[in-house]
């Protein structure tokens, strides 16, 4: 009997030590919080968006096509863990979160409260992702953040697939070159400027972008106002 009861002992003990948490973990997940609610706040303050949004910071959840968008359901936004991994700055933060407050804020809007809006965002979900992408380059602009940084943050956390002809996302050197025209054609400051230039990641950004930013460079020499075709 006394054997019994110390092997329970023991699984009692191993299991209640992998469920524990650990007073350092508590303390840096206050601290996570805290920070993506100060600059998520910021944006929301800057940009005068009266719906209510919340920041919520998950550890342990994955981001997953399969999983419902609880941006677009109920205006929570939530910094997984496997975004948050890549932030250097808060610059970088406020990347992500513009990004998400931009389809959020937008489901305030229209019918049933923003009902039909919401639907709208996850039926045409190329066309909202590099909406939303412009949104949060003048919502970054507006609360004070670089740009910049979106591209940085895009650059490292999303991987290129082969093609998005079957995809619901665009291509993500798709995104950067309209990230990159968008802030070329109204804030070109930022680039003039360019406290990024030496960040490894922008610099990667530059190498694997040439050939579009050599149409963005033509577009703009003959003065065309046609929609380029970004590979």
């Amino acid at each position: 009997m006394k054997k019994y009861i110390i092997i329970f002992a023991g699984l009692f003990l191993l299991t209640s030590a992998a469920f524990a948490v650990t007073d350092e973990e508590i303390i840096k997940e206050h601290s996570i919080q805290s920070r993506i609610n100060k600059v998520g706040t910021e944006i929301l303050n800057a940009n005068k968006i009266e719906g209510r949004i919340i920041f919520v910071y998950d550890k342990d959840a994955k981001d997953s096509l399969l999983k419902m968008d609880t941006t677009v359901t109920s205006r929570q936004i939530v910094m997984f863990n496997e975004y948050y991994k890549y932030i250097e700055d808060d610059n970088e933060l406020a990347a992500y979160l513009a990004r998400q407050i931009s389809n959020a804020s937008r489901t305030f809007d229209g019918m049933g409260n923003g009902w039909l809006t919401a639907l709208q965002i996850k039926a045409a979900p190329k066309k909202f992702e590099l909406v939303a992408d412009k949104r949060a380059v003048d919502y970054m602009v507006k609360a004070g953040y670089n740009p910049l940084a979106l591209i940085t943050f895009i650059n490292k956390a999303f991987p290129q697939h082969y093609q998005d002809l079957i995809s619901n996302k665009n291509l993500t050197s798709k995104r950067l070159a309209r990230i990159y025209e968008y802030i070329f054609t109204k804030y070109p400051s930022y680039l003039a400027d360019n406290e990024y230039l030496e960040n490894p990641d922008y610099q990667n950004f530059l190498l694997t972008s040439v050939n579009n930013r050599k149409l963005l460079e033509e577009k703009i020499k003959s003065g065309s106002k046609e929609k380029l075709k970004y590979e």
